[in-house]
């Protein structure tokens, strides 16, 4: 089956089945418990159900009773908010509850490349735009490992167009709003709207450690991007790159451009002409490192600000099932991420179409053996489809937090 033979009008019926057989409930449990039962009862969780019907504030006091409800009201989204004060479901007995604790999360559209990209729009995406999210993924991992020490990142494909980051370590999990949005304004390098025509400067001097980084980053994918994007190759397209730069310099960049034919030679071509200028010594020092100014305004990751600084906010759960393509909202390992592929992510139609599939080969091989009275291998319906490398990306995820979090109560004494 094809991602494009989805039709929504099946979930009511293949819904029930994944809630009921394959939703990961234990390793979910287990996440959003971080060791303590307390975490998952005081956690918001809501759910839009079929008819957009949107049902906040809920809580569940363990694993069985959310598996329960997720089996009797079959939400199409659910969503994930803060842990709170006091259980959310018992808001109207407790004026005070007010949100305590969060993962640090951060979510990238591809919407918001729709400015630089040119093989899709919208909710289209396809592999070479795809690659803004592999420098995105890459990018925000080293900063937030390497600048902040951040190790336990759970990163997830939404379902149709983007990535999603939760960042899991207790002391991210504690910061307050100011402590986000100071961390957020840090790592956000593309300021202002689409109608602001230069979105990134630079100190004309020496370039920060983390944009460095960035770039080399950038820099591995930045010329493929150029001659697949074809970012020179309408006039449009190539007006708008010349309003980056300075008026200053503008004339003479355009008028070396334009002996260029393809988008690849005529980058080439700025590039040569940029570091003649700057060997002449012509181009103004608050201007020196355009190029990497670019560089960073097309691929940079473009942040959702609201999402990962307001304890409020709520971002779809992992497990989820996009409404519209069928597809599994599944974590990814940022070790496979040149080799992940949205466009082969495993649909809910497709992965009850494993369990079948696994079934009628496992009648098959008993009847050739002749196994009559063997006992059968308990093995779980999630591990007969194609679900189960994602439930395994997800475990290894929560094994390593697991480890870190039994090192940290030993180092402070706690048996």
């Amino acid at each position: 089956m094809t991602n494009n033979d989805f039709n929504p009008d099946n979930l009511s019926f293949l819904l029930p089945v994944y809630y009921s057989r394959l939703f990961p409930y234990s390793q979910f449990h287990k996440w959003l418990s971080y060791g303590n039962p307390s975490n998952f009862q005081k956690r918001e969780i809501s759910f839009t159900l079929l008819g957009d019907v949107y049902i906040r504030y809920q809580s569940f006091d363990d694993e069985a009773e959310f598996a329960g409800q997720l089996c009797k009201k079959i939400p199409v989204k659910i969503d994930i908010g803060a842990v709170y004060s006091t259980k959310p479901k018992q808001r109207r007995l407790n004026t005070q509850i007010t949100p305590v604790e969060k993962e640090i999360v951060f979510d990238i559209d591809m919407n918001d490349y729709d400015e630089v990209r040119n093989c899709c729009s919208g909710a289209e995406v396809c592999p070479k735009c795809w690659k803004f999210m592999v420098i995105a993924c890459r990018i925000l991992d080293g900063a937030l490992e390497e600048d902040f020490g951040f190790k336990h990142k759970l990163w997830v494909f939404s379902g149709r167009r983007g990535i999603h980051c939760w960042v899991c370590d207790k002391e991210a999990r504690k910061v307050n709003e100011e402590v986000r949005m100071a961390l957020v304004e840090y790592l956000n390098v593309i300021k202002g709207g689409v109608n602001v025509n230069k979105r990134v400067s630079l100190p004309g001097d020496k370039i920060h450690t983390s944009i460095m980084r960035a770039l080399k980053i950038i820099n591995e994918y930045f010329d493929v991007i150029v001659e697949e994007q074809d970012i020179f190759g309408s006039e449009e397209r190539f007006n708008n790159f010349l309003q980056i730069i300075d008026e200053d310099l503008r004339h003479s960049i355009k008028n070396a451009m334009k002996r260029g034919e393809t988008s690849a030679e005529k980058w080439s071509i700025f590039e040569t002409t940029f570091d003649d200028m700057l060997r002449k010594d012509a181009v103004p020092k608050h201007l020196k490192n355009l190029k990497e100014e670019i560089k960073l305004q097309y691929a940079y990751p473009r942040l959702d600000a609201n999402v990962s600084i307001g304890m409020n906010h709520l971002l779809k759960s992992p497990f989820c099932v996009h409404p519209k393509t069928g597809k599994i909202s599944i974590p990814f390992s940022i070790n496979e991420l040149n080799e992940f592929d949205p466009n082969n992510v495993c649909t809910i139609q497709g992965i009850i179409e494993d369990i079948d599939q696994y079934e009628i080969k496992s009648k098959e091989i008993k009847m050739e053996t002749e196994e009559e009275d063997a006992k059968p291998q308990k093995v779980k319906d999630y591990e007969k489809t194609s679900l189960l490398s994602a439930i395994r990306v997800f475990e290894q995820f929560l094994d390593e937090l697991d480890k870190d979090n039994r090192s940290s109560d030993q180092g402070n004494g706690v048996d």
